[in-house]
């Protein structure tokens, strides 16, 4: 029962930062393709903003490892 636990978790993690990740990364682009000139400050934010979300999964993945060696 426990590496079906872990196997949702990691792959609820994953599906969901590479949504979050697809989302931040194509709404940055419709924006540079309108506003040119604030590209480098909108860059600068994405990468922040993709960093963020690329927190969640390695949490889930400590998460998921938790489960998977502590669990009984």
């Amino acid at each position: 029962m426990k590496f079906l636990a872990v196997a949702i978790a990691a792959g609820l993690a994953a599906l969901a930062a590479s949504y979050g990740n697809g989302k931040v990364i194509s709404t940055t682009i419709k924006s540079m393709a309108r506003q040119p000139e604030s590209a480098g400050e909108l860059r600068s934010t994405m990468f922040i903003g993709v960093g963020l979300i690329e927190a969640v999964p390695i949490l889930a993945i400590v998460i998921a490892f938790l489960i998977f060696f502590m669990g009984k």
